[in-house]
């Protein structure tokens, strides 16, 4: 026993340390080979790699394309409540001049830049979405790719394949979830990808490398959240934060935490206590990593025709169809059956947002024959008595026929007459689908209408230009001359 109390805690301690070390050598080298094969490692490899990989060119095309349709809806959102809340709050914080607010006067550093930008991206429901997975990556990843791009000088080319990176890191995430189990769960889809969508392209402008890209997915990982309780958002302004602005945020801090030292978990996407098993009762890891450098989720998602929620794409252009081809005016219809997917209802059916409630919008579509960003944006119009007489006619029905994985926001508008005929148009693809996709000039177009109130006409042909040559940009910072008030 006086021996044995004799050794000191420092000798106690190493040889534990050796035993230790020793016995568990094996486990070590069985961890590491795994983790090195691991989904994240995977996954980490292709975000490194793919930033010095030129984009197939209809890959290219379809990123200028939604680059250009997310900064028109965020210098317009600028102009709306949840973005000008967003820009207040942000201006409030302070923080160091590393990135531009669009349509302020104001830098500040990269996590609230992207924070502000994402709201306003999200404000007016002009952002895209892809209809798989029900994602708006756009809104998420554009902001969260200005930021990074700003603070460090990337050229537009590097811009472009971060953007594509985080349109495949943000619906895949989802693939493998499995969209329809988060929303079972009462989780939002479109909460969950912003965040892993933004840090794709975050941590590739950032130029991370494989170990530090890992510990950024984790830490990304760490902040994913969403609940489908945004549905109860009379303002947008949390569905705003909801889909966008905290994706965005969280994506670039969690880069930014990294750039800075921190070290992390480096296998969030596997083992134990993974991020996918975590969200999903019946997870497809494969999903992550399927088809990478192949398959490009930014020519899957759709452009909106329309500033009103995706849900609403198909009935404006059906009723827009019906009302063209049958010369239809208010005086002859004696009521309308708008039928939509069953998940399509508890979006669009009875929202007190105008440009998210189905029966107002069809009905501003059968009065006026178009449907203007201002007049989707109008709440006084929900108490005009002539709109409220038609949306009266009409109603929003859940059609489990519409339920088709192959076109999973198709709608069908059937139109009853005063003489008791019916009419009908069932719209599978609205245009903006990949297809039914808008034309570079139809992108300028809708674009041109966002951006002209907000930064003048001049200033807009000429970012207008320079995203459709984005490619020739040598540095993203010289963009903040067109993008702020």
């Amino acid at each position: 026993m006086k021996k044995l109390s004799s050794l000191t805690r420092r000798q106690v301690l190493k040889g534990s340390a050796v035993v230790l070390a020793t016995s568990t050598l094996p486990f070590c080298k069985l961890y590491a080979a795994e983790s090195s094969n691991g989904i994240t490692a995977q996954l980490a490899r292709y975000i490194v790699s793919a930033r010095g990989n030129a984009l197939p060119s209809n890959v290219a095309l379809a990123c200028k394309q939604h680059i250009l349709d997310t900064l028109g809806a965020m210098l317009s959102g600028s102009r709306m409540r949840p973005g000008e809340m967003a820009t207040k709050y942000v201006q409030q914080q302070g923080g160091t001049e590393q990135a531009s607010v669009v349509g302020s006067t104001f830098r500040t550093n990269a996590v609230n830049a992207a924070l502000a930008n994402a709201m306003c991206a999200h404000s007016d429901e002009t952002d895209d979405f892809e209809p798989v997975t029900k994602a708006h990556p756009g809104s998420s990843v554009v902001p969260a790719a200005l930021a990074m791009a700003e603070l460090h000088h990337s050229s537009g080319e590097e811009f472009m394949r971060a953007v594509a990176l985080g349109y495949d890191t943000s619906c895949r995430l989802l693939m493998a979830l499995g969209p329809d189990l988060v929303r079972g769960s009462h989780r939002s889809a479109e909460g969950t990808a912003a965040t892993f969508g933004a840090v794709g392209a975050a941590a590739s402008l950032a130029k991370l490398d494989e170990q530090n890209t890992r510990f950024a997915l984790s830490y990304a990982a760490q902040q994913e959240s969403g609940l489908w309780s945004w549905v109860k958002d009379h303002d947008h302004i949390e569905k705003a934060f909801d889909f966008a602005g905290m994706g965005a945020r969280n994506g670039v801090q969690a880069v930014s935490m990294v750039e800075s030292g921190m070290t992390g978990v480096d296998d969030v996407l596997d083992g134990t206590h993974n991020l996918l098993i975590a969200l999903s009762s019946q997870p497809r890891p494969s999903e992550m990593i399927d088809r990478l450098g192949e398959r490009f989720f930014v020519t899957e998602t759709a452009i909106k025709t329309y500033s009103v929620g995706y849900p609403i794409q198909s009935p404006l252009d059906a009723i827009l169809s019906l009302r063209k081809k049958h010369n239809l005016v208010p005086e002859q219809v004696k009521g309308i059956e708008v039928r939509v997917p069953s998940d399509a209802v508890g979006i669009v059916g009875d929202s007190a947002m105008p440009d998210v409630n189905c029966a107002h919008m069809v009905a501003i579509a059968l009065v006026k024959g178009k449907v203007s960003f201002v007049d989707s944006h109008d709440t006084s119009l929900m108490k005009d008595p002539a709109l409220m007489a038609q949306r009266a006619k009409i109603k929003v029905i859940a059609d489990p026929a519409l339920d088709d994985p192959k076109a999973p926001r198709g709608a069908k508008v059937i139109v009853t007459l005063a003489d008791g005929k019916t009419v009908e148009h069932h719209t599978r693809f609205p245009s903006g689908t990949k297809e039914n996709p808008l034309s570079t000039e139809a992108v300028n177009a809708k674009v041109r209408d966002l951006i002209v109130p907000v930064i003048g006409k001049e200033r807009s042909e000429q970012l207008i230009n320079q995203i459709n040559n984005l490619e020739q940009m040598k540095d993203m910072a010289e963009l903040r001359s067109l993008l702020i008030a």
